[in-house]
Parts: C-alpha cells; sequence; structure tokens
C-alpha cells in the first residue's frame, strides 16, 4: 500500500465511510442475550480462551518479581492436577503472550527464558497510553522494545488525528511504527473510548490496516471506556471488509475490562460468528487481560472439583 495509487483509492474508500449507529447496537445486544454454553463444553472452551490471553501487567510499580511471577504463570495458567483432570495435561497449554512496558522488557524476556518457554513478549509504546509525545520519541520507544527482545509492539495512535480527520497523517504515522517495529508484530491501539463515533473507529480501524497493522486493538485499558461490543462489531466489519477487499488477515484484540470467564466466551462467540473460525487463533486473535485469567481458573476449577476455589487454592498471577 506504499503507491500513492493505491493509497489514494484506500483513503476515499475511508472517507466514505458511514456506520449505522442503531444496527451495531442492535447485534450487540443479540450477542449478549445468548446463552453460554456449559459444563464440558464450557471448560474446552475456556481453556481455548487461555491461549488467547496476553498476560498483561502495566502497573507504575511493576518490578522484576512481579513480572518474573507474571511469566511463570503464562507458562503455567491452570493448575497441573486440573488439567490433568481434564485430559489436558501434554497439550501445552500456555498464554499468547505477556505484555509489559518497554523498561520491563528485558525482565520479562529474562524470565521467559529462565522458564524455559518462548512465549512471545509484547510490548506496549509511543507513549502508552496517551500517544501525547514528539513522534520521534514514540519511534525511539518501538525501537529500543525491539532492541531489548519484544517480538510484538502493541503502539497506540494519536487520537487528535482521528477527532480533526487527519486520516493521511494517521496513515504515515502507523507506517513509520510499522517500519521501526522490523520483524515484530504491530498492534496498533485505537483507543476507541476517544474517538467520538462509530464512525471514526471504523475509519481508524481501516487506515491502522492499510498501514501495515498485524492487529487492531480496542483499548489501551487506561480509558473511561474500554472494550464493548459495539465497537468490537464496527472492528470486526472492518477486519471483515478489509479481507474482502486486499485478501490480507489482520488480527484483533480487545482490552480493557474484560475480567470474567462469562465474558470472555461471548467475546470468544462473537469473533467466531463474525469472522469464522479461521480466526480463532492467537496468529489473528487476542484478549489483552490482567484478572481475567483468575477467573477462569476458578471455574475450571469449579468444574473440576464441584467447589468453587477459596482464595490460597490457586496460585496468583
Amino acid at each position: 500500500f506504499q503507491a500513492h495509487a493505491c493509497q489514494g483509492v484506500y483513503l476515499s474508500w475511508v472517507s466514505r465511510v458511514q456506520v449505522n449507529h442503531a444496527a451495531v447496537l442492535r447485534r450487540a445486544e443479540q450477542i449478549q442475550a445468548r446463552r453460554s454454553v456449559k459444563k464440558e463444553w464450557q471448560a474446552a472452551w475456556l481453556l481455548k480462551a487461555v491461549t488467547f490471553i496476553d498476560l498483561t501487567t502495566l502497573s507504575g510499580d511493576d518490578t522484576f518479581s512481579n513480572v518474573q511471577r507474571l511469566c511463570y504463570k503464562a507458562k503455567y495458567p491452570i493448575r497441573a492436577d486440573l488439567l490433568k483432570a481434564l485430559n489436558m495435561h501434554d497439550e501445552g497449554i500456555t498464554t499468547a503472550a505477556v505484555c509489559v512496558y518497554p523498561a520491563r522488557v528485558c525482565d520479562a524476556v529474562k524470565a521467559l527464558k529462565a522458564a524455559g518457554c518462548r512465549i512471545p513478549v509484547a510490548s506496549v509504546a509511543t507513549g502508552f497510553p496517551a500517544g501525547q509525545t514528539h513522534l520521534k520519541t514514540r519511534l525511539e520507544e518501538v525501537r529500543l522494545a525491539v532492541e531489548d527482545g519484544a517480538t510484538e509492539i502493541d503502539v497506540v495512535i494519536n487520537r487528535t488525528l482521528v477527532l480533526t480527520g487527519q486520516w493521511e497523517a494517521l496513515y504515515d504515522e502507523i507506517t513509520q511504527f510499522r517500519k521501526a517495529c522490523g520483524e515484530a508484530h504491530l498492534k496498533t491501539i485505537l483507543a476507541t473510548g476517544e474517538l467520538g463515533s462509530l464512525t471514526n473507529i471504523y475509519k481508524a480501524s481501516l487506515v491502522a490496516m492499510m498501514a501495515g497493522s498485524d492487529f487492531i486493538k480496542t483499548s489501551t485499558g487506561k480509558e473511561t471506556v474500554n472494550a464493548t461490543f459495539p465497537v468490537a462489531i464496527v472492528m470486526l466489519r472492518a477486519i471483515r471488509d478489509f479481507f474482502w477487499k486486499t485478501g490480507n488477515k489482520v488480527g484483533f484484540k480487545p482490552a480493557g475490562g474484560i475480567r470474567t470467564a462469562k465474558e470472555s466466551l461471548v467475546w470468544l462467540s462473537l469473533v467466531k460468528e463474525e469472522l469464522g473460525d479461521e480466526w480463532l487463533t492467537p496468529d489473528l486473535f487476542r484478549i489483552g487481560a490482567s484478572s481475567l485469567l483468575s477467573d477462569i481458573e476458578r471455574q475450571i476449577y469449579h468444574h473440576v472439583t464441584g467447589r468453587y476455589a477459596a482464595y490460597h487454592d490457586l496460585p496468583m498471577s
């Protein structure tokens, strides 16, 4: 998409977009009203959900010790005896990645190497969460995170460019992020709670994909409104339209506020219905979460033992 003619065609597509707000809300209500799967089907889907999690710590008080604990939990997300009871102990179930601040990438790489596993390290970057630093600084942050061993970079966009309709400028910035990532995967955070409208969310999704994003992601988890189903539907339809038009598959990552096992099943169901089974793989679907894994493990514990776990029964992440 580097050629100007091609860029012009796609930006004209962006300018014509209008989202039917009422139809999106109806679809969102419909997906949430579905009855959840039960018993062994639920346990199977919850284990699948674990493999999509980017296990995340993005706190001001992050240290080597809690990053190390996070990495250990990523390798052993569900207690071994529970997996054995489900006959899943030999399946190598881990989370999809661990996600940390750029300054903690070295810690995560070191901890995962010590644990003897190859779970990818993702780093947020580009002035996370606000994206309000100089472009030169944001690009350098990406390069440094990759140098330290991050193989996935979750960048934040400059929301001002969306709110003022500067689509070419947004395209140019994300293209530069793509270049700075080198071989690392680029996950572009739209911060949808700050984009003003569903139409802007669809347009920003298209521009991010045109500029070379491997994933588009709903939120930083730091906004007032994070991952919601109406926003997800708009982004998933943009991914589908982009795939139909170009043949390129782009991944989807909801993040922020996804805390319960029940919610995670709705997200899996939504992606399955909108994009099909081929998107239900860690290469094309992730869930950004910090506390979700604990609830999934509690539900699996209940399925296996018939009772809910006490706080001390399950190792903390």
